[in-house]
């Protein structure tokens, strides 16, 4: 009942006023942590709300064992996901020097009249219709298009370097329509966001909602003291649905939401492009996706449709800037690309084909099957299981490999950067803490490196899951790490 109690005084806390209270909890602890068992470091996470699981297992770069709590348990590791699609994507993609597999491309397919258009995507995350877009732009491609051609039949989006398969499996579909969940395709422009404003208006009256016309809008918000939304759109349609109310000073109110047909939305972006540019467009914008089959859940190299000679293709930045991203803002869509590209190298590109070169990459990491398992790489599925051990040991692994520096620099840096950038600050791991977050409902993780006390580098998986609802079990992680540091 007192630890009960004491965690509701500390709930109503800011952040940083709530580590000190925790840290303080265990001054009486006072002798270093080294190889204790999880029964003599359960005070880690003493104050915890009851009913969450925890798992903690933190060893120094040679692999000798600091603590253990819970670290052979199985726990749904939500964004720590991407530290194993992301290092699949060093050791097996070309990630340094211009993306020269993945840009997409345009090209002319005769037709009875006008050629058609045909628009590729080869797994490429960051293609741009921006108007102030510099490079990799789609843009150019309507360019090469408009310097070829004045009159044009169908405009179609053609994504069949990937198998159509939009959503990982355990994906909660309410994320579906969330730019979180959007639809995974070969074929991606603008991150698969499309945005949608409401403009102001009086309190109490409707704010009138407006996008670019690809989806049809449907407002039912008013205007308010605080903003509430709901957005809701059945698979399927076009028809987009939001209520709810939004606080005056917000507006105009900006929202980014998912696309579930990429390929056709790129296309039809380019139709618009076209004809921007002075191209008339006789046809429909349509797209080409390729059935997933059962070979392409054995991860077998596909026949994939012929194309013809490309008019125009793009060429996007090195990958590793991308994975940069994907680590430092936990991005979704580009981690699942990365998992489909890994698979598509020699493979079918299918999620199955891209999880198969991650289980290759683990086992020679020498971490047992029986450890994990995957569903997607970006951690957005429930199905996912890690151990702490394991995490453990595949981080001190991807230390042992010629890309392993350069991918632990786009870890997140406590209190400085990324998903980290305001956690740890003002503490003694700030600066000092390398690590992936990840956050699900009822599951909440952060594994990587940090520099303790005594200036050993110490690598951590701390896991959660399991928690109440409206429970938060970041600050009783970071708090045990800092214990661990600090003893250490």
């Amino acid at each position: 009942m007192a630890r009960h109690a004491r965690a509701a005084s500390v709930r109503g806390m800011n952040r940083s006023s709530r580590l000190a209270a925790l840290l303080g909890a265990f001054a009486f602890c006072s002798s270093p942590l080294a190889a204790q068992s999880g029964q003599e470091t359960s005070h880690l996470f003493a104050d915890a709300e009851a009913g969450t699981r925890f798992g903690l297992h933190v060893t120094d770069e040679a692999g000798r064992e600091i603590v253990s709590i819970a670290a052979d348990d199985r726990f749904v590791p939500a964004s720590n996901t991407k530290l194993y699609t992301t290092a699949l994507a060093f050791e097996t993609l070309s990630v340094e020097g211009p993306d020269e597999r993945g840009g997409a491309s345009v090209s002319l397919r005769p037709a009875a009249g006008a050629p058609d258009v045909i628009l590729s995507g080869f797994g490429d995350a960051r293609l741009s219709s921006a108007a102030d877009c510099e490079v990799d732009c789609l843009a150019e491609l309507a360019d090469s298009v408009a310097a070829t051609v004045r009159t044009v039949g169908d405009v179609v989006g053609d994504d069949s370097y990937f198998p159509d398969e939009r959503w990982p499996g355990g994906m909660s579909w309410n994320n579906m329509v969330t730019r979180y969940g959007t639809a995974i395709s070969a074929l991606t422009v603008d991150d698969n966001e499309w945005t949608f404003t409401l403009s102001p208006a009086p309190v109490g009256e409707r704010a009138e909602a407006s996008g670019d016309g690809y989806y049809t809008l449907r407002s039912a918000v008013t205007v308010g003291n605080s903003t509430d939304l709901m957005t809701m759109r059945q698979p399927g349609t076009d028809i987009l649905r939001v209520a709810g109310t939004v606080a005056q000073d917000a507006l105009p109110y900006r929202m980014r939401l998912g696309v579930e047909d990429p390929a056709r939305r790129a296309a039809w972006l380019l139709r618009n492009m076209l004809e921007d540019r002075g191209v008339t467009v006789t046809g429909s914008v349509t797209v080409r996706h390729r059935p997933l089959t059962p070979a392409d859940e054995a991860g077998a190299e596909p026949v994939r449709p012929p194309r013809g000679p490309a008019l125009a293709k793009l060429t996007p930045p090195p990958l590793s800037e991308d994975i940069l991203r994907v680590n430092k803002e936990s991005q979704n869509l580009h981690a699942e690309l990365l998992l489909r590209r890994a698979g598509a190298a020699g493979g079918s590109g299918s999620v199955a084909s891209g999880l198969l070169k991650e289980e290759a990459m683990l086992d020679r990491a020498g971490v047992e099957r029986w450890r994990y398992d995957f569903a997607d790489g970006s951690g957005m599925s429930n199905y996912n299981r890690v151990t702490p051990r394991g995490t453990v040991a595949f981080l001190r692994w991807t230390q042992t490999r010629p890309w392993g520096a350069a991918w632990r620099e786009t870890l997140p840096v406590a209190g400085v950067d990324g998903t980290l950038a305001r956690r740890f600050e003002g503490t003694p791991l700030e600066g000092k803490l390398f690590a992936k977050t990840g956050s699900l409902n009822g599951a909440s993780a952060l594994s990587g490196f940090l520099i303790a006390a005594s200036g050993r580098t110490l690598i951590f998986s701390v896991l959660a899951n399991d928690m109440p609802a409206g429970v938060s079990a970041t600050d009783d992680m970071d708090a045990a790490l800092l214990r661990v540091a600090a003893a250490n």
